[in-house]
């Protein structure tokens, strides 16, 4: 049996059998012809056979090397492991070679945040009217932004989880993990403002397990709400293309770290299980540093004019 018609044979089954697009389905084909490249043979003259582990982890690195991104050499690696896992199907091949193969990690992305003059713009729209719903609708841009809360920790707030004694809010996180965050008096003031409203509007009495945050009708504000609150409020000051309550997260831990708070209390106050997921936001610091000294520091503007 020859290997192009192998090759055919696969392309056939993805086609036939599994139903694949054909935009998939080129995408296979052409990686399998690139590893044959690679490998410096024909396709027809490939003996699958004699392909190992070796060969497949040597053409990875050449493709990173290369500047390949991680998506794209675990989507190649992608196509050799169904080549091969056909041929284990049809008896060509007694060993999957590609099993032995661990995909490269993918590259996380950045965290986005709001810029400190979009949160000022944002502050400065909010409405300090007696209508419940803008007072509640600012007070929840507000408490996501001073606090980094998640937005279905918001909706899970009881009146007793927050103490404006104190000024602390009760958080329960993800498997019901408590932690306390704090707050400063504008965000006080803010809640007391809005309790008043709450409690005029639907005749609501302070209690334990009243739920802090309500919706037009007086029940429990839900998460999908929340979401389209700070889409609608933060579409109007920001240029990034999301405007969801997890950038506001971002915007919260980014600026915690910028203006000197260590990043163990940041993982603290953001209910973080681990380090690892709180360490993020020191690479985007990193990037701001480096934008700041590539727009400012004279050498760096003259190594972009003559990078000789």
């Amino acid at each position: 049996m020859t290997n192009r018609p192998l090759i055919q044979k696969f392309i056939d089954y993805i086609r036939i059998e599994r139903h694949y697009s054909e935009h998939t389905i080129d995408a296979y084909e052409r990686d399998l012809h690139e590893f044959c490249a690679f490998l410096g043979v024909e396709p027809s003259a490939l003996d699958p056979q004699l392909v190992t582990d070796a060969d497949i982890k040597d053409w990875m690195i050449s493709l990173l090397d290369a500047g390949e991104k991680p998506r794209s050499v675990r989507r190649k690696l992608s196509s050799l492991r169904s080549f091969w896992r056909f041929m284990l199907r049809v008896g060509y091949v007694d060993k999957d070679v590609t099993r032995a193969i661990i995909a490269p990690k993918m590259d996380k992305p950045l965290p986005v945040f709001f810029k400190p003059s979009e949160m000022r713009q944002a502050e400065a729209q909010m409405d300090w009217s007696d209508d419940f719903e803008s007072i509640r609708d600012s007070l929840v841009v507000d408490m996501l932004y001073q606090t980094g809360m998640r937005e279905a920790e918001l909706a899970g707030l009881n009146d007793s989880s927050i103490d404006l004694v104190r000024k602390e809010v009760r958080v329960f996180g993800k498997r019901r993990k408590e932690r306390i965050v704090p707050f400063g008096d504008s965000l006080a003031n803010r809640i007391e403002a809005y309790r008043s409203a709450r409690n005029d509007t639907f005749g609501i009495i302070i209690a334990p397990a009243q739920p802090f945050l309500v919706n037009n009708k007086g029940e429990r504000i839900t998460a999908d709400l929340i979401y389209n609150i700070v889409r609608a409020r933060m579409g109007e000051v920001s240029t990034l293309k999301k405007h969801s309550p997890h950038v506001l997260r971002h915007t919260f831990a980014t600026e915690m770290l910028n203006n000197g708070a260590d990043i163990n209390t940041i993982k603290t106050l953001l209910g973080h299980s681990s380090l690892a997921a709180t360490q993020v936001y020191t690479h985007t610091t990193f990037e701001q540093m480096k934008n700041v000294y590539e727009n400012a520091h004279p050498r760096a503007k003259q190594s972009r004019k003559n990078p000789k």
